[in-house]
């Protein structure tokens, strides 16, 4: 008798506790839309902190943060089925229809997240049509099916007006301002700031991919392709933790007087940490650039193991003619210079910043490769190469 009352007892908290479960996914908002129960076929966001997706019933929410998340510096989006009715209760909240079948892409990172969503077909339009790298978006640019409509800040408006994209993916600049683009949204198409830069893990922008998912509905497939990318890219940071010395590395080259070298909290810093490398500037707060002086940077020059992403820079005599004292840096006599220009395709647009943002482990590969070559003898640089 005891032992069945235990059971019975068992039985009924095993069933309060999956009803508990099952109503994590179950709600309702200020519209009584009801949250959906979490299917396979949705975006879940492990490392990206600058979007978030929360799935209803009959649409998404989508949130995107500037710097400081804070819910005052939140732009929110409602992507809603085709012919569908837009909920009460976000009356700030950007709507946009889903699938998209028409995107203006206003950088090579948005070319990248509609390719790996294999979702080249919506692209209609660019800031540039030179900085695309996509084999199938530099086909449609000949064929004349996807037009330039200017830089961010000064954009051809008659011009996108007259296209009526489903959405403009602008880039999310932190003093960018929704009333810059007034004019578009007031005739009904939906600017959608990303800020995927400020992320402060490869994974962590790369992720910006579940976004582009949403948008057209293809979460499985980007969910499935992520995980692969995640999967691989943490087997090459478990592999160069095995790497007996971490190199000293420097980055970058000045601009205009300038040297930016990347803060400890950049995607970059942590790109060489996963990499099993040290950095001057490591434990600097902040998710951006340093902005440095020549003779500040110089004495870690001297000094370096490597130097990694240099610029515009194709050999190191190019390398010596900017600054001849260069010539002077323990990579430069090393024949340790790396730049990440190796994709760089007729007119000028570099895969680093397009296929490499969202394949990390890509990249990461790369970076071993030069710095611990004995980890990973038999790869073949995808994105660096070496200046000679």
């Amino acid at each position: 008798m005891i032992l069945r009352r235990n059971f019975t007892l068992a039985f009924c908290c095993l069933l309060l506790l999956v009803s508990c479960q099952h109503e994590l996914y179950k709600g309702r908002n200020a519209a009584g839309s009801i949250i959906r129960e979490k299917p396979l076929g949705t975006a879940d966001i492990r490392h990206a902190k600058g979007f978030t997706i929360t799935y209803y019933k009959n649409f998404k929410q989508v949130n995107i943060f500037t710097r400081t998340a804070t819910a005052a510096d939140t732009v929110q989006y409602l992507l809603i089925k085709r012919g569908g009715a837009i909920p009460d209760g976000f009356p700030d909240a950007h709507i946009i229809e889903t699938p998209v079948k028409s995107l203006i892409g206003m950088s090579s990172l948005h070319v990248a997240l509609i390719d790996f969503a294999e979702a080249d077909v919506i692209l209609t339009g660019l800031g540039s049509l030179k900085y695309a790298s996509a084999p199938t978006v530099r086909k449609y640019i000949r064929e004349g099916k996807i037009k330039e409509i200017g830089a961010e800040g000064n954009w051809n408006i008659e011009q996108i007006l007259t296209m009526h994209p489903d959405v403009v993916m602008a880039v999310g600049y932190m003093n960018a301002k929704a009333n810059n683009y007034k004019v578009l949204t007031d005739a009904g198409i939906p600017v959608m700031r990303n800020s995927e830069f400020l992320e402060s893990t490869p994974l962590g922008r790369a992720e910006w991919v579940k976004l582009m998912g949403a948008l057209v509905d293809k979460e499985e497939l980007v969910n499935k392709k992520f995980d692969k990318v995640e999967s691989e890219y943490n087997s090459m940071v478990r592999l160069a933790a095995q790497a007996t010395n971490k190199p000293h590395v420097i980055t970058g080259m000045p601009i205009k007087g300038t040297w930016y070298v990347p803060e400890g909290n950049s995607y970059l810093t942590h790109f060489l940490q996963d990499a099993g490398a040290t950095s001057k500037w490591a434990d600097v707060k902040g998710i951006g650039s340093l902005p440095l002086s020549f003779e500040m940077v110089a004495p870690e020059a001297l000094k370096a193991d490597f130097w990694l992403n240099i610029g515009y820079v194709d050999s190191r005599q190019e390398v010596e003619g900017k600054d001849n004292r260069f010539a002077d840096f323990k990579p430069f006599k090393n024949g340790n210079l790396y730049n990440h220009n190796k994709k760089t395709n007729d007119v000028g647009a570099n895969d680093y910043w397009e296929s490499g943002a969202v394949n990390p482990q890509l990249v990461l590969s790369d970076l071993i490769k030069i710095l611990h070559p004995e980890l990973l003898p038999g790869h073949q640089l995808l994105y660096y190469k070496q200046l000679k």
